[in-house]
């Protein structure tokens, strides 16, 4: 039985186990949505901006680790897409991103809104193709989902109308291989060599990435065996409950000094499973081994002293199978004591301070951390609310946190959300953003009020790009006028919206903020006012630094005077 492309299209992401697809309706895509409608098993999730779909699936795809489908229309409606897209591009998830084309007789005759769809897909993407027959499909349509798969990442279909619409009687074949690559053990030399190098250093620190998610039990169980502390990722931080006593903490500017400085002392590091690109974080001496599935990443941060290709997880049970227990804790009980006394000043900051103006956002943070559900999944915004989330959140271990990792973007969390959302409305969604970011794609908050996704939003309200502020000032710059802005009521367009939305302000008033938030079923704002002034705890700032950023306040202070 012959089936038009559209219908061959939804059949095959519904056979491999896809059941939303997220975009904005256009004249180009008007076979697809109907066969999405015939269909009956897939549900098209309308937004209000394309980049919020391409947010959307990349959410989706960077928390299972399975295919998400995005669409857009011809010309601009596709272009929406690609800021988007650049989420699971630098994050390697599969998704699949579907522009509808021009009709295919107009190409080359500019055409409305015609352009050049697979050259501007090219950067984004693993696998980009203009369907021209429909006799392509299934092998295209195949294609596109193996290679996303494959090779982590987006691919890219553009199909014009009449395609779309053709009939076809080819059958999809092989759908049992569109599906995550399987994990690869290691080779046993590297493994032999790893037990030696191992052997022959005292101290051991352990740095986990993204690579070791599905490897707790065993990279735990390695660090314990080898009497080692853990460091990891701002994209690992989620793996491990935050008070386990292996769990150090980060690096970097979203960590502690303890991380900073067990990488440094340890004569050896085992670097699993990330490719953590802030080099002046990772150890200077060579003495590394790192695995990785990947053998170009292998080397490319740091000097390393043997590299294995492998998964995590198989190649943690190898060593596991030849290494014996240590006994001698005394570099882990060294990185504890230094652990506890980060902590102790965490905590101190964190206390809430009276105030009638402002709250410090290291207390709305362990505000947040003591009202989520311990399997929530939280959302976080880039900017100065990644430095506050990163140190202060307390996750459970059951948690999940997802952000822009490797794009850095702002205004990306909300567009995620609804994506992980969809999946299932009955887990609790927490989006922390910073005023900036909430106010890229306002619009998407009205996609979670229009399809019942109760995301809980939690404005970090600053009245500024705080990060860019904090970079201008550390550079000894004075901040510039455009680092600040004004802003709408937020709550009040949670409201206009239809839904709830509360403001917090006097530090009297957070606890019964955040409880009024989390008793609402629907989705919800918190409109938080933080304290602008208020400094992130980074580990050994140097003295220059210090320095420059005296010197901007004393700038900032001069110009306001002349500004009176």
């Amino acid at each position: 039985m012959q089936k038009t492309v559209a219908e061959l299209l939804v059949a095959t992401l519904h056979e491999i186990g896809v059941r939303q697809i997220f975009g904005v309706v256009g004249d180009a895509l008007n076979p697809l949505t109907d066969a999405i409608r015939r269909h009956g098993g897939m549900q098209w999730i309308g937004v209000r901006h394309e980049e919020g779909a391409a947010l959307a699936a990349a959410g989706q795809a960077k928390l299972t680790g399975k295919l998400a489908v995005c669409c857009g229309t011809t010309g601009p409606g596709a272009n929406h897409l690609i800021a988007g897209l650049y989420e699971a591009h630098k994050d390697h998830a599969p998704v699949l991103a579907i522009s509808g084309g021009v009709p295919a007789t107009q190409r080359g005759n500019d055409y409305l809104q015609e352009n050049t769809p697979d050259l501007l897909f090219r950067d984004v993407t693993v696998y980009t193709q203009t369907l021209a027959n429909p006799d392509q499909a299934s092998h295209v349509f195949h294609q596109a989902i193996a290679h996303a798969y494959g090779m982590r990442g987006v691919s890219h279909l553009n199909i014009p109308p009449e395609v779309f619409a053709a009939k076809t009687g080819a059958k999809m074949a092989s759908l049992a291989t569109l599906r995550e690559s399987p994990e690869m053990a290691a080779d046993p030399k590297d493994v032999t060599e790893a037990v030696r190098l191992i052997g022959h250093s005292a101290n051991i620190a352990i740095f986990a990435g993204a690579g070791c998610r599905s490897a707790i039990p065993q990279v735990l169980q390695l660090a314990e065996r080898l009497q080692s502390p853990i460091m990891h990722t701002f994209r690992a931080k989620d793996m491990v409950a935050y008070n386990h006593p292996h769990w150090i903490g980060g690096v970097g500017l979203i960590g502690g000094a303890p991380g900073v400085d067990a990488l440094q002392d340890a004569e050896l590091v085992l670097m699993l499973g990330s490719d953590y690109p802030y080099t002046e974080f990772l150890p200077e001496n060579g003495k590394v081994i790192q695995i990785d599935l990947r053998p170009e990443v292998l080397g490319r941060r740091t000097g390393v002293q043997l590299g294995i290709v492998g998964a995590i997880k198989p190649t943690i049970t190898q060593l596991l199978e030849q290494l014996p227990q240590r006994k001698d804790g005394d570099f882990l009980q060294k990185v504890t004591a230094a652990r506890k006394k980060w902590d102790q000043m965490l905590d101190k900051k964190a206390l809430l301070r009276e105030s009638l103006e402002h709250i410090n956002p290291q207390a709305l943070v362990r505000g947040i951390s003591r009202f989520a559900q311990s399997d929530a999944t939280f959302i976080v915004d880039t900017g100065i609310v990644t430095l506050w989330c990163g140190n202060w959140l307390q996750q459970s271990g059951q948690q999940r946190i997802l952000a822009s990792f490797n794009n850095a973007a702002v205004g990306t969390s909300l567009g995620q959300a609804n994506g992980v959302q969809a999946l299932n409305r009955d887990k609790q969604v927490i989006v922390a953003v910073g005023d900036g970011g909430f106010t890229m794609l306002l619009g998407e908050f009205m996609t979670s009020v229009e399809h019942h996704l109760p995301v809980k939003v939690i404005v970090f309200n600053n009245k500024e790009w705080g990060l860019v502020h904090l970079e201008m000032e550390v550079a000894g710059l004075p901040a510039h006028k455009g680092s600040k802005f004004p802003n709408i009521d937020f709550a009040a367009f949670a409201k206009a919206c239809g839904v709830s939305g509360f403001t917090v302000q006097n530090s009297g008033d957070l606890e019964s903020g955040l409880n009024q938030l989390f008793a609402v079923t629907g989705p919800a704002v918190l409109n938080v006012f933080i304290d602008p002034a208020e400094l992130p705890s980074m580990p050994h700032i140097h003295i220059d630094q210090v320095w420059r950023f005296g010197l901007a306040r004393v700038k900032e202070a001069i110009l306001s005077i002349r500004d009176k």
